[in-house]
């Protein structure tokens, strides 16, 4: 079963219908005019004139029938090759019927009409290389009919003119047709880069939640028969790290649902984010140490963010991968061209193998904010989580603020 493909944004269906309305009045002020000069009335000519116009009539009013009725696009650059064939058939006929009796092959409603059926093929029509084809002998349509019965003067003169108007129409079409797609292939990188830093954040926020809570209930588990008394402390804990991850999926909720694209689906971390990570790290039996160096709060908000992102991840890490471990050291060092944040466990917590999604997407981030992710097994038994990032440098007012 096929589905209709959706209509670009910004272009309502009331404005395509009062734009196509807009050409056909056009092209029937232009049969008027043939009617009024008696076009098809000419004594050789006039009548391959006229079959000839109700042919390009036919194509003129099928090509929205055909957009609409879910041909395709493959449908309207068969419909403009086919009408261009068929005058340049009509075309050919005159040229042989010219021997017979003088009459011209001017007129005002096929040409008009051709370039509309151009505009329509070269902005809709598919394949590209059949739409180009279509478009190519619709302009050979245009410029040829002006000198079916006689080269001269008067007949070049309107024929370059024709090629001008009909390349220019051309022209006019692909362009637009380009727009189109290049706006489309950016609201699909958009699209694409915001699936991406959903499926981060899910795995940063929530996971480094949910991970927590397991970690918890295991413990108040493990406790439960020789320590009962610290079982309540224990489920308390669980139950505000479960509020928090409820806390951040509602946040990530009300950003999807946000009329501003660009709302952050997290709250921006920073340093203070990083030390209630470190005090609230809740895996029993482990000491986590922050150490400071350097104004790390004078650090820039995305540089802070990403430091936060490192110590969430690489703290879930531990709880996932190190149940040895005792000891943990946070350290954020702050320079004046460079900070750095690394993360060091004594459990030798190795990622699951290959690296997993939060490491993947948080290499992304740091090489995205032109920095280093460096991840690996120290020579002391540890296990070793760092990222190094370019800061803009500090003022020496502000280094000794």
């Amino acid at each position: 079963m096929s589905s209709r493909r959706p209509r670009p944004p910004g272009r309502p269906r009331g404005a395509a219908a009062l734009q196509w309305s807009a050409l056909l009045c056009l092209a029937g002020a232009a049969a008027l005019l043939d009617l009024r000069w008696g076009t098809f009335h000419q004594p050789v000519t006039g009548p391959l004139l006229g079959l000839s116009a109700t042919t390009v009539v036919v194509a003129l009013l099928a090509l929205p029938l055909i957009t609409r009725r879910g041909a395709g696009r493959r449908g309207t650059a068969l419909a403009g090759l086919a009408t261009a064939v068929a005058s340049l058939a009509f075309t050919t006929a005159v040229h042989l019927r010219a021997d017979h009796g003088a009459s011209t092959a001017y007129g005002a409603f096929e040409p008009v009409a051709l370039l509309i059926v151009l505009a329509f093929t070269a902005r809709r029509g598919a394949p590209p290389l059949l739409a180009a084809v279509a478009a190519v002998a619709l302009i050979a349509a245009v410029v040829s009919r002006p000198l079916a019965v006689e080269v001269r003067e008067g007949s070049v003169l309107l024929a370059f003119v024709s090629t001008l108007v009909a390349v220019a129409v051309a022209g006019a079409a692909v362009t637009a047709r380009l727009v189109v797609a290049d706006r489309r292939q950016r609201e699909s990188r958009i699209r694409l880069e915001q699936r991406v830093r959903l499926a981060r954040d899910l795995h940063d926020y929530v996971a480094h939640h949910v991970t927590g809570i397991v970690v918890q209930a295991q413990g108040a588990g493990a406790i439960a028969d020789k320590r009962p008394d610290l079982v309540p402390a224990a489920l308390r804990r669980i139950e505000d790290t479960g509020a928090e991850a409820l806390a951040s999926l509602r946040r990530m909720v009300g950003a999807l649902r946000a009329d501003d694209p660009g709302t952050p689906l997290t709250p921006p971390g920073g340093m203070t984010a990083v030390r209630s990570l470190v005090t609230g790290f809740g895996a029993p039996g482990v000491s986590v140490r922050l150490v400071e160096e350097g104004p790390t709060d004078r650090l820039p908000a995305d540089a802070a963010d990403i430091a936060h992102r490192v110590v969430m991840e690489a703290l879930t890490n531990v709880r996932k991968h190190a149940p040895a471990c005792r000891t943990v050291t946070v350290r954020v060092t702050a320079g004046q061209r460079h900070m750095s944040v690394s993360v060091d466990n004594d459990g030798a917590a190795k990622p699951s193998s290959p690296p997993g999604y939060g490491l993947r997407g948080l290499q992304e981030q740091v090489s995205g904010a032109g920095g280093s992710l460096r991840t690996g097994a120290g020579g002391d038994g540890t296990w070793h989580v760092g990222a190094r990032l370019p800061l803009l440098p500090f003022s020496p007012r502000e280094a000794t603020a």
